[in-house]
């Protein structure tokens, strides 16, 4: 420390107490995990609502068009929810470097638990019109804007809050949540097309599972309330390390951990969304699957992928993080044709099989991805500048996924032509885990 302060940091007054708080918090992380990674059981859960109730919405918001304009019109409306990432990313960003991780997920989840809800009591085109589907892309815009940092705070919170050797199992919690909010979704998904017949389903069925989403964003609120600041950025604080502007920062001094995290997240989004949100539509759509048996066989594959991404995550702890993550990559690049080979075919046990696979994969990435994420910046400007690499590519690659997958089996005529994107993204991501450092037993900066 300096006698003159740097003028692009923060220093506080007195802070007696902090550095008090920060050790006891570091000895008990496990209300923190749960607090930090609820809130994207609440992200995923709506994306992969949407996924699921895409074509009862494509009917109810367009319905003008051909079945499957209509499903390329209402995977758009997804798609554009991941456009405003960016800028929830930079604000977000710039509210947990600055005044904290903790109020950024608190704002957060508030928002993204409203836009949800609000999308479960719009009235439908037959209502009002063309003014249904604008107040559906504002909706996702909402959304998306809040989304923007929940990403990346809740694994900077969770990182910060993991004692050293345990960041890779710890980080993985996140995952877990994210899981858990697309097996929800799934199963809410496939309770409903249980329980209510097609035509309740398109009359006010849909909405059960849009207005659930409340829920889960009220207990993720009450989570984080109860839970103090990490003990890193407490310290970081203390110590009047805090950049008052984090995200000129970021992409002065960390530029190139940015454009690494940008090439990182790409099959790791791409992977999400085309497997987890677009599958079950595909099935229903290309294959002629019934729509339970489609849930039924991603409700396994959710399963199985939950229980092996704490696995995976305590592995890299291990051995370390590039091991589990190349795994996760080649696998992908080696098994994305003959899984939807597997797939298309329609018989129920390879459906099943393919699927199984595909979790696998994702989980030997899922379970160290987190905090080799976090571990890539340093703290003070961490939650921008992971923001921004990560909300870069899931607006490019993650949004898009299902519409691109859902175009390109129009124009080729292929139900195998979606794991083409698949296999590029994971050559692109395979490249960037080879070439990046290993961080698994390098102390937070």
């Amino acid at each position: 420390m300096t006698d003159s302060p740097r003028p692009d940091l923060v220093h506080p007054g007195a802070m007696t107490t902090t550095p008090v708080a920060a050790p006891t918090a570091r000895r008990s992380p496990w209300a923190a995990i749960i607090s930090g990674s609820f809130g994207n059981v609440l992200e995923n859960y709506d994306s992969i609502i949407y996924g699921y109730a895409a074509a009862s919405l494509a009917k109810l918001f367009f319905p003008a068009t051909s079945s499957v304009a209509g499903l390329l019109y209402t995977f758009a409306v997804f798609a554009v929810g991941f456009v405003i990432r960016p800028l929830g990313a930079v604000y977000f960003g710039h509210m947990g470097d600055r005044f904290g991780r903790r109020k950024a997920l608190i704002v957060s989840v508030v928002m993204m638990a409203v836009a949800t809800t609000v999308i479960g009591l719009l009235p439908t085109y037959r209502t009002i019109g063309v003014a249904a589907p604008i107040l559906l892309v504002l909706a996702r815009l909402v959304q998306g804007f809040s989304v923007g940092g929940e990403w990346a705070g809740s694994a900077a919170f969770l990182v910060e809050y993991s004692p050293d050797a345990k960041r890779g199992r710890y980080g993985s919690a996140q995952q877990v949540s994210t899981g858990i909010g697309f097996l929800l979704a799934a199963a809410v998904a496939s309770g409903n097309a249980a329980i209510f017949s097609d035509a309740q389903m398109l009359a006010w069925a849909w909405r059960i599972p849009f207005l659930l989403g409340l829920v889960t964003g009220i207990a993720a609120l009450w989570l984080r309330l109860r839970v103090p600041e990490t003990p890193v950025y407490q310290e970081t604080e203390a110590e009047g390390e805090v950049v008052a502007n984090p995200i000129v920062k970021s992409v002065k001094t960390q530029f190139g951990a940015i454009v690494r995290g940008f090439g990182f997240t790409i099959l790791w989004t791409l992977a999400y969304f085309l497997f987890l949100t677009y599958l079950p539509t595909y099935l229903t759509e290309n294959v002629g699957l019934p729509q339970g048996q489609a849930q039924g066989s991603n409700l396994v594959a959710l399963a199985v992928f939950i229980v092996l991404i704490p696995v995976c995550g305590a592995l890299s702890d291990r051995f370390g993080r590039k091991p589990l993550l190349l795994t996760g990559a080649i696998g992908f690049v080696v098994l994305s044709f003959p899984v939807m080979m597997m797939i298309s075919t329609g018989h129920l046990a390879l459906v099943y099989a393919g699927q199984l696979i595909i979790a696998v994969c994702m989980a030997a990435f899922s379970g160290p991805g987190p905090a080799a994420m976090a571990e890539m910046f340093p703290t003070e400007v961490r939650y921008s500048a992971l923001s921004i690499g990560y909300n870069a590519a899931v607006m490019l690659f993650g949004g898009t996924a299902a519409f691109l997958a859902t175009a390109l089996v129009s124009l080729t005529g292929s139900n195998l032509s979606p794991a083409l994107l698949s296999t590029v993204a994971a050559v692109i991501t395979a490249i960037v885990v080879a070439t990046m450092p290993e961080t698994a037993r390098k102390p937070l900066r």
